[in-house]
């Protein structure tokens, strides 16, 4: 799979996930508004639905232009912006709950999967296989499981180095996520 490459034609993505793409910028958030223009996506609003492609292109425009911490700010940004299931009251419940936000977000096509599993020794593990880029995948993590992390406790989230990778051309990428 490859990232910044829709996995099919026609699908799309809610305008309060795109919106996450402007307010992730913060500081930057004209020049995100413009990056989208140039890709197709002009005044993008909570609501309406716009081509994933459009905002891959917009995702590489970002990761060429300005780097991978902004790509991870963004996805910092999703659970504050994004459609995420309700009633959700726990850490493991918001970390599996990803993938359902992921679907509510998109419509109209394959996307591919946020796969979350809970070892036995109380880590987290998350395979990612969908086409956006890897540190936008950890900001989407990292910025759940601080919402539900217990107070006083410490997440980190890292790449799996010795998995596969989507910036190597994998299909997936693994992301492991200690609470301590």
């Amino acid at each position: 799979m490859t990232q910044f490459q829709s996995l099919e034609d026609g699908v799309e993505v809610r305008g309060e996930a795109v919106l996450a793409f402007v307010n992730g910028m913060r500081g930057f958030k004209k020049k995100a508004l413009d990056i989208l223009q140039e890709n197709g996506i002009a005044n993008p609003e909570n609501g309406n639905w716009y081509s994933q492609q459009a905002w891959l292109n917009a995702f590489k425009k970002i990761a060429e232009d300005v780097g991978p911490y902004t790509l991870y700010c963004i996805g910092a940004r999703i659970p504050e912006d994004a459609q995420f299931p309700s009633g959700i009251d726990s850490l493991e419940a918001a970390l599996a709950s990803i993938n359902t936000a992921y679907y509510m977000n998109h419509r109209g096509g394959k996307i591919g999967n946020y796969t979350f599993q809970k070892s036995l020794d109380g880590s987290f593990s998350f395979t990612c296989d969908n086409p956006y880029p890897c540190e936008f995948d950890r900001g989407i993590i990292e910025g759940i499981g601080r919402r539900f992390i217990p107070e006083g406790s410490h997440l980190t989230c890292k790449h799996d180095n010795s998995a596969p990778c989507r910036d190597k051309g994998a299909a997936s990428c693994t992301y492991r996520l200690e609470i301590t």
